[in-house]
């Protein structure tokens, strides 16, 4: 309540007036616990509070981003669809994910008043024109077989061959197993012959060095891609930069020592403390240099 509306109420009530009768102080008295309460609740609801939230859907519920477009917050959910998260009266919540339709809720006087909210998602479902590949079936088995063109594709298990079924090795991580691991107990067995000379010559001249730079450079690159992509939009809404930045903060963030134990495999949660850990960090050294 601003000082001059105080003023102006508690000269309306000062009692030494002489002809005022009491039941009109005491009218007096009551529209003034009146104002005092309406601008109160005023006062409370355009506080922001913290607001525990729940999202469910049929599916998976982790990671959803929840974005208050209002005062420009950002959190996820916890594997169970829990989060919490700043907001007041008449904010706009957004609820965001590939898999699920977005949804806006705005924060309501029962909102604030209990500081829980539940939302249920509804599922994204991409429909695709149906497309015929191949030719049809007619229903004569005969015939359908005899319209067959070409051969079916034969794999590893089919002459009995084992394979490799993982994720493909980059140019440089094959040159590195080529190159192989040096360690200084080959040159003892160097004497009886047993050692390939491969791993000694790369790594005595730093060959097997190099490559595993290269390797861990492209590791970070391909890492750091992946994690711009997923949460770049929403982690710069609550966390604003110039856009001419934001690649040199992702490159800032690769380059911490750590970035790939920290960020590998892990929820979008704990590397959104890592990316905001590294925000402050980059702010600090960016304000520091334009001195």
């Amino acid at each position: 309540m601003s000082r001059e509306l105080l003023v102006i109420l508690f000269d309306s009530l000062a009692l030494p007036i002489y002809g005022q009768s009491e039941n009109i102080r005491m009218l007096k008295m009551k529209r003034f616990l009146v104002v005092f309460l309406f601008i109160g609740c005023q006062n409370t609801f355009s506080q922001s509070i913290e607001i525990l939230g729940r999202v469910e859907s049929t599916s998976d519920i982790e990671n959803i981003h929840v974005i208050n477009k209002t005062a420009q917050v950002f959190t996820i959910t916890d594997k169970e669809g829990h989060f919490s998260i700043t907001a007041k009266l008449n904010d706009i919540l957004s609820f965001s994910s590939i898999q699920y339709k977005l949804k806006e809720i705005v924060v309501s006087e029962n909102i604030i008043k209990n500081k829980a909210v539940f939302v249920f998602l509804d599922e994204q479902i991409n429909e695709l024109d149906e497309v015929v590949v191949g030719k049809l079936l007619s229903g004569d088995l005969m015939a359908d077989i005899t319209n067959v063109e070409g051969k079916a594709p034969i794999n590893f298990y089919d002459v009995g061959i084992p394979g490799y079924t993982g994720t493909p090795a980059t140019q440089s991580e094959r040159r590195l197993s080529e190159a192989g691991i040096f360690k200084p107990k080959m040159l003892l067995g160097l004497l009886a012959g047993g050692v390939p000379l491969n791993p000694i010559i790369n790594g005595l001249s730093g060959r097997t060095k190099m490559l595993k730079k290269r390797v861990d450079i492209e590791t970070r690159e391909t890492l750091m891609q992946s994690i711009k992509s997923r949460l770049s939009k929403d982690f710069f809404a609550s966390n604003p930069l110039d856009e001419a930045l934001k690649m040199d903060f992702f490159y800032f963030c690769a380059d911490d020592e750590n970035f790939i134990k920290i960020c590998e495999n892990q929820t979008d949660f704990k590397i959104l403390i890592f990316l905001r850990m590294k925000y402050k960090q980059y702010l600090a050294n960016y304000n520091a240099s334009k001195k």
